[in-house]
């Protein structure tokens, strides 16, 4: 008999593990499919939501739990009867490997119609996991894909590894550096190296970045860094203050700054930091300060003397995560991907995974359901 149930982590409370539930699967709608998850990633922002600090938002009471996660990758596991292709026309079948969006622009809002990524009714779909369709969240066994998300088959060459963070990390990366158009040769500063830091790096370097310098306290993150592209990292624990870290670009970069920094930390603190080591012109762009009430003092003097620009992303377009896929096809003998996801750990072993991510021992933490 096939499957009638299937197996989430369920996040209740802040601050608190994840319980194991089982729910029956969904009668799947004509326009949506039903993916059987394969990978999942513990992304930060899942971090800030089960930490509780994002202000006013996903808030869960006993009375409403939530399936947390948006990193994933699977298999189509049954199709409503509307659907025959993905977003760029090629034909689904049952069994092929996807990526598609975990959010889902109205398509008619200000934002939506002006041409931001930045819809505000973006999560507007979002479920307790006790409310059809009950699967709305990556740290489960399956995950209710409806009809208005970007879906996109996933070439065979490339591993779930890699595939998994495609419809967060790497994407928002990629979104964000074609926003500010990149200047040929640039001299890119990543302040963080984390799963979108070390994306940076790479994307950067595969936009014409003539340096990538890349900032962090870890050195295991520090090290795989240079894999994806940093020619210099600066360890903070070398270089503890932010005099220190200033002077040592100031030297890298023959006293100019650098074109472009980024910032994917989630810490304000970094922000004017980054700022300072602008070069004339330069260009700030931050990614990562996503939680609510993150205040930063910012300096002016700066800004308006060089000329720079402040630049804030999120999400990506749809025509993102094809590129993407074809992106981590042609250089995945140039850049190991698929190692940040550098631990792994089985569905029911989640609130493991979360918190050696909290604790900063992994780079990314997959999930993978038996």
């Amino acid at each position: 008999m096939p499957k009638q149930t299937g197996k989430a982590m369920v996040w209740t409370a802040i601050d608190t593990p994840l319980e194991p539930r089982e729910y029956a699967l969904p009668e799947v709608e004509d326009d949506a499919m039903l993916v059987k998850i394969t990978m999942a990633c513990i992304c930060g922002s899942d971090l800030h939501s089960y930490k509780g600090e994002y202000v006013g938002r996903l808030k869960p009471t006993k009375e409403k739990p939530l399936i947390m996660g948006h990193e994933m990758t699977g298999r189509v596991y049954k199709m409503g009867r509307n659907v025959t292709t993905d977003y760029l026309g090629r034909p689904l079948k049952e069994g092929d490997r996807i990526i598609y969006g975990y959010f889902n622009p109205c398509g008619k809002c200000e934002a939506c119609v002006t041409g931001t990524a930045s819809c505000p009714h973006k999560h507007r779909f979002r479920k307790t996991s006790e409310e059809f369709p009950h699967f709305r969240g990556a740290y489960a066994e399956y995950y209710y894909l409806k009809g208005d998300q970007w879906v996109f088959k996933v070439p065979d060459a490339l591993p779930d590894e890699s595939v998994a963070p495609v419809n967060c990390a790497l994407s928002t990366v990629t979104y964000g550096l074609h926003q500010i158009r990149m200047p040929l040769e640039a001299t890119v500063l990543v302040q963080g190296a984390g799963g979108l830091g070390i994306s940076t790096a790479a994307v950067a370097r595969e936009m014409g970045a003539a340096r990538v310098i890349v900032v962090d306290k870890v050195a295991d993150r520090l090290k795989l860094a240079k894999a994806f592209g940093a020619d210099h990292t600066i360890d903070m624990n070398e270089f503890p203050t932010e005099e220190a870290r200033l002077e040592r670009v100031k030297k890298l970069t023959n006293g100019k700054g650098v074109d472009l920094a980024v910032e994917v930390t989630g810490r304000p603190e970094a922000v004017m930091e980054g700022i300072n080591m602008l070069a004339p012109a330069g260009t700030y762009l931050s990614m990562g300060l996503v939680t609510g009430k993150l205040f930063s003092q910012i300096d002016m003097e700066p800004i308006v003397h060089k000329g720079l620009t402040i630049v804030g992303s999120a999400n990506y377009k749809p025509w993102v995560m094809p590129k993407v896929l074809e992106f981590l096809v042609r250089t995945r003998e140039k850049y190991p991907f698929e190692k940040l996801v550098s631990h792994k750990f089985r569905l029911e072993d989640a609130n493991e995974g979360i918190q050696q991510s909290l604790a900063g021992k992994v780079v990314r933490a997959g999930l993978v359901p038996g």
